[in-house]
């Protein structure tokens, strides 16, 4: 089976930066250690788009970025500089470009309806008509209705074949006559679990895979397939074992299925372990108080999560919640199946129909069940659903679980993460904000049950914030009254919403220095998501116009002393972001970096997180110097070392033991291990407690060289001497020439 990548760095293509500028970074990549480059999607998608999700053409490597030749050329020059190629590959779904007819299958589906050779590509509700909705009509079309124009027919920069025998159009904000991705109706989703829907969608990429030009692949959203398990079993079997990961969110305790033929996750469960070693888990009283005297919202995230939910589904769920229904057998069970879909804790239970459904997932499922119950107070409706969403027939099953996803995305990630965020650092893509911390031992376990060929990360395309905002925000769990105290000086200088001026403030902080134009767009951005005042659906222009004032005025007016701020705790976060960095790119799994994070890097929410990165990376300040030497010294060893290392934890002894995690990768039985990664945890309170006193770290056998300052140790190292001075060390094993 063709090995892992030892690590990856993420690069995201867009027209300015397509191939030939990526074949450009080959030489500083390569200094870099990565041994794989990571790409997003590279199939024809909409001419100017700027991240790649939105395919309108299976057959062709996007030509923006230079087509398959230039494809090659890149693979080429990347080889001769010992770089793979990971891709990003996308099987849920495809777009409804504008116009229509630049995706040649959907077109064919509107002009033949279910005669089209491509009726089976996509999941269709033909409706009562026998025709499917396209939600395209905006405000005003009584006055600007649809026309025939040159043997189409026009709606703005929207067009359809005519006769109109196999669609209707429909408002824009009603739901689709297909199956989409989340909320989105430009995106339609593909039927893959069809064979002949699977090879033509997959041709290109299974034969880059084939020619030996890319060594694996990152599968997107496999929640919404129909059969996340038979999707990944056939792509391993026709991809001849190629390292995959599956973009696959865990929440809380939740582990990959078992059952996937997959390596592992893109690393958000990981992202949210290594972010909780870091916080305090004492910040978590005052930072809920401070947060909810603020907002006046709940102090229990479970009510925040609850309520959102059940608002995404009114809002944006409808059509779904209407053909589920239908599925499960009527609309008397309408109203349980709306309360069990807000009650389901994870993205997705694993139910295969004709198979017996998994104890873990009958347990996921009924335990919502009484949730939802509880809250309905009709015990038989709920226990009526939830018997036919685990063991009814394969569509009601099916539905169920493409429906839950959705739901999750929307209502947690997409609104309650925008409305409960008492330490925002914890608001992450499958992260639990009321869970304030993280043990080493909690830690410990956590890798020792990694699997070798999972993918870990800090940063992504997705992320709310970048790592080293995350860094900067977790030192506010460990002064929660220093934090108040400057919030309340900011806050009686400017103010705007309630519900936003506490996230507006914490995201400033930690992405400072930020130009008042970028502040903005994050806050209407987390407006909208919140859906507080405003909505994606529904603006409001005066709403609007204030927030923009407010991200203004407050960079103006409190820009020194937001400054001030983040300069005090600069040592704190950055003990905290090399802390970070060590941990993941040192834990076991295959390590990504995300482009221009081997240095520092303050990013919001994307598109704030897509910007054109500069290369070469060049450090700026103390901060990024020591985050570069850091990545590069890693990775180098990584690659020295190789992958699927066991791992090893080592644990402090002393007064300040619980401030420091640590552990060696590479030991074996009658070995000493190869390297040893220790981090700074908690840095405010080791300061505040004198630094480290009689703290002491055991080494296994051998010297061991820290790559960072050049020094030797052997034996029982005090950590005061071992990390005077950088709050990380990254130790190699010095191997003595037997002769």
């Amino acid at each position: 089976m063709p090995s892992a990548p030892v690590s990856t760095y993420r690069v995201q293509l867009t027209p300015g930066h397509g191939f030939a500028e990526v074949a450009a970074l080959a030489p500083y990549l390569a200094g870099l250690g990565v041994s794989h480059v990571y790409l997003s999607p590279v199939l024809q998608s909409v001419p100017a788009s700027l991240h790649g999700y939105d395919v309108t053409d299976h057959s062709r490597v996007r030509a923006e970025f230079g087509g398959l030749a230039g494809f090659r050329a890149m693979a080429e020059t990347l080889a001769a500089h010992g770089l793979g190629i990971v891709l990003d590959i996308v099987p849920n779904h495809m777009t409804v470009p504008v116009p229509e007819s630049g995706n040649a299958q959907l077109w064919s589906v509107l002009r033949e309806g279910p005669a089209s050779p491509y009726a089976a590509w996509f999941d269709i509700d033909w409706g009562e008509d026998g025709r499917m909705t396209m939600p395209v009509l905006g405000p005003g079309v009584e006055d600007d209705p649809p026309r025939p124009e040159g043997g189409v027919l026009r709606y703005h920069d929207h067009e359809f074949p005519l006769p109109a025998d196999h669609y209707r159009l429909g408002h824009y904000w009603e739901g689709p006559g297909y199956r989409r991705f989340f909320d989105v109706s430009s995106l339609i989703a593909l039927r893959v679990e069809d064979d002949e829907v699977f090879e033509a969608t997959h041709r290109v990429i299974l034969s880059l895979v084939g020619e030996g030009l890319v060594d694996g692949l990152r599968v997107d959203h496999p929640d919404g397939l129909t059969d996340p398990r038979g999707y990944l079993a056939r792509l391993r079997e026709r991809s001849g074992g190629v390292w995959t990961v599956a973009e696959k969110i865990l929440v809380g305790g939740e582990r990959l299925p078992a059952d996937w033929a997959c390596d592992g996750t893109t690393g958000y469960d990981a992202l949210n372990r290594i972010t909780g070693l870091f916080v305090d888990p004492e910040g978590r009283e005052p930072l809920v108080a401070e947060f909810a005297r603020r907002t006046g919202v709940s102090r229990d995230y479970a009510d925040v999560v609850h309520e959102a939910k059940r608002e995404v589904l009114d809002l944006f769920f409808t059509t779904e919640v209407d053909r589920l229904v239908a599925a499960l057998g009527g609309p008397h069970l309408r109203a349980a199946t709306v309360e069990l879909l807000a009650a389901m804790p994870v993205y997705r239970a694993y139910v295969v129909p004709g198979e017996p459904p998994p104890a873990r997932a009958v347990r996921l499922v009924e335990d919502a069940g009484r949730v939802a119950a509880a809250r309905l107070g009709d015990e038989a409706a709920v226990a009526e659903v939830v018997k036919r969403v685990l063991y009814g027939t394969p569509e009601a099953v099916v539905r169920f679980q493409q429906t839950t996803g959705p739901v999750m995305a929307k209502g947690v990630e997409d609104t309650a993460l925008y409305r409960w965020y008492p330490l925002a650092c914890l608001n992450e893509v499958g992260g639990e904000p009321g869970e304030f911390g993280g043990s080493a031992e909690g830690f410990h376990d956590y890798c020792a049950a990694l699997p070798p060929g999972t993918m870990t990360t800090l940063s992504t395309h997705d992320t709310k914030r970048s790592e080293d905002v995350r860094a900067r925000l977790a030192v506010l769990s460990e002064i929660p009254a220093e934090w108040a105290r400057a919030v309340d000086d900011w806050s009686s200088r400017v103010a705007f919403d309630p519900a936003l001026d506490y996230l507006a403030w914490q995201n400033l902080m930690a992405a400072w220095p930020i130009e008042p134009a970028r502040f903005a767009a994050y806050l209407h951005k987390a407006a909208r998501e919140a859906k507080t005042a405003i909505s994606w659906v529904r603006p409001d222009p005066v709403y609007e116009h204030g927030l923009g004032d407010f991200a203004a005025r407050a960079v103006a007016e409190c820009g020194d002393s937001v400054a001030a701020f983040a300069r005090r705790i600069e040592p704190h976060a950055m003990a905290n972001s090399l802390g970070q960095k060590i941990v993941q790119l040192m834990m076991p799994g295959v390590p990504d970096v995300y482009q221009g994070n081997e240095i520092t890097d303050f990013s919001l929410v994307d598109p704030d997180n897509r910007r054109p990165v500069r290369y070469p990376c060049v450090p700026r300040g103390e901060w990024d110097a020591a985050k570069l030497l850091l990545t590069r010294a890693a990775l180098g060893l990584r690659r020295r070392m190789g992958g699927g290392l066991p791992y090893t934890p080592l644990r402090a002894e002393g007064p300040a033991a619980g401030h420091a995690v640590a552990f060696a990768r590479g030991a074996r039985a009658g070995a000493a291990a190869g390297a040893v990664a220790v981090a700074t945890r908690l840095p405010v309170g080791l300061s505040r407690r004198g630094g480290w006193g009689g703290t002491w770290l055991p080494l296994p056998a051998g010297r061991w060289r820290d790559l960072l300052t050049g020094h030797l140790h052997t034996g029982r190292v005090p950590l005061a001497h071992l990390l005077s001075r950088y709050p990380v060390a990254l130790l190699e094993r010095e191997v003595i020439d037997a002769q």
